[in-house]
């Protein structure tokens, strides 16, 4: 299972990203055939070249602009339906929303408006959809798993922008920064080390903040900013594997959701749970509960992972009345999981077969095959599920 860690010395932007990635050995042709589907192929050119800071070398990466006015402001919305649109790879579409999501959000806070309203700048430019989807790209061509980011420098100064001279870190990356716990340091440099791009993207993917997980290092990228600094300008991205034991026993994140609701007819509920499942929600559960001046309501619940929390929001926001949602990251231990098939007399059954450290601890029949195979036999589920159990704790034993 691979691991990502991104080692921040110098800070972090979207172009030190992505020559890290490159460095890593994602090739480039990939990458701008798989840009060119969100219908900005013929705007830019990615560009790489092999530079030195302080004396280590490292990549640079660039987005080259073949015309200026392809330079516009968008918004958040039709940064999403740009990405939805273009037939990227599913993890790496998600990912890119997240980011994008992500920044929205954080420059909502920062002017004061809803994430649907905020006018993107620099944040919304070409250069910039190439910096995120193309580094959730590389890091889905590189089948990482899990992403984590040591603390950020702060840097220091002030910077021009789209509303003039800000101080650094600007605000949307405090922002960020408040929203997502990270560590913050400073080295000394009054310089812009953390832009509001690079923040986004390792708030948005990271699991963790802090020093790297445990891992054997398989190789490092290191892509180089564009200033120059008292210490060598490079973002160093370890990628790794995770050691057998931590693969089995390492928490996974689950994104929990919950509203509460009173004006809905059990028929609008029952679809709204059949949208959210075809979503990506791992589980979508009601609760009875008893609201002020004693009404009757029902308290709904979604258990989905980060990767379809937007997608999960915005159907609740759509199916149901709700006003808004409460929302939390929790950590999880799973049992590892595959589906098997197992003959029976009635027909073949798909089983679930769950392990923990090679150990088999559980085997569970499929209940639609089961289903279906009674209704075919006209004979009683039990007895199918009971056949089908039978046979897959002989074929799978447990223990």
């Amino acid at each position: 299972m691979n691991v990502a860690y991104f080692d921040c010395p110098a800070g972090v932007a979207g172009d030190m990203c992505l020559g890290a990635l490159l460095d890593l050995g994602v090739p480039r042709d990939y990458l701008q055939s798989q840009l060119a589907k969100l219908g900005i192929g013929e705007e830019f050119e990615l560009t790489t070249e092999t530079v030195q800071r302080k004396g280590q070398q490292g990549l640079k990466a660039e987005v080259r602009l073949r015309d200026r006015h392809s330079y516009h402001h968008r918004h958040w919305p039709e940064i999403a339906e740009q990405i939805c649109a273009a037939d990227l790879p599913n993890r790496a579409r998600d990912w890119s929303l997240k980011v994008f999501e992500t920044l929205a959000i954080a420059e909502g806070a920062v002017h004061g408006i809803e994430p649907e309203k905020v006018h993107f700048h620099e944040v919304g430019a070409v250069d910039a959809l190439v910096d995120i989807v193309g580094t959730c790209l590389g890091l889905d061509y590189l089948d990482v798993s899990y992403i984590y980011c040591s603390a950020l420098p702060t840097g220091g100064g002030t910077v021009k922008a789209a509303h003039g001279r800000l101080p650094v870190p600007v605000p949307a990356v405090l922002q960020l920064c408040q929203m997502y716990r990270v560590p913050l340091y400073s080295n000394g440099i009054e310089k812009e080390l953390v832009t509001p791009t690079g923040a986004a993207l390792v708030c948005a993917l990271s699991k963790e903040f802090g020093a790297p997980p445990a891992m054997t290092l398989q190789r490092v990228g290191l892509g180089a900013g564009s200033q120059e600094l008292p210490l060598p300008n490079l973002l160093r991205l370890w990628l790794g594997t995770l050691p057998n034991s931590a693969e089995t026993t390492t928490a996974k994140t689950i994104v929990e959701l919950q509203t509460q609701l009173d004006d809905m007819t059990p028929q609008a509920l029952s679809y709204t749970l059949e949208q959210l499942y075809a979503t990506g929600a791992i589980e979508v559960f009601c609760q009875p509960i008893t609201m002020k001046k004693s009404r009757l309501g029902v308290l709904l619940t979604v258990l989905c992972p980060p990767s379809a929390e937007t997608a999960c929001v915005q159907t609740l926001f759509r199916e149901t009345t709700t006003l808004g949602l409460r929302r939390q990251v929790q950590e999880r231990y799973i049992l590892e999981r595959e589906i098997k098939t197992i003959a029976t007399p009635f027909g073949e059954v798909r089983v679930k077969v769950a392990a923990h450290q090679g150990q088999r601890l559980n085997v569970q029949p499929e209940y639609e095959d089961c289903a279906a195979l009674a209704r075919q036999h006209q004979c009683p589920w039990q007895v199918v599920y009971q056949e089908a159990l039978a046979a897959a704790q002989r074929q799978w034993p447990l223990g």
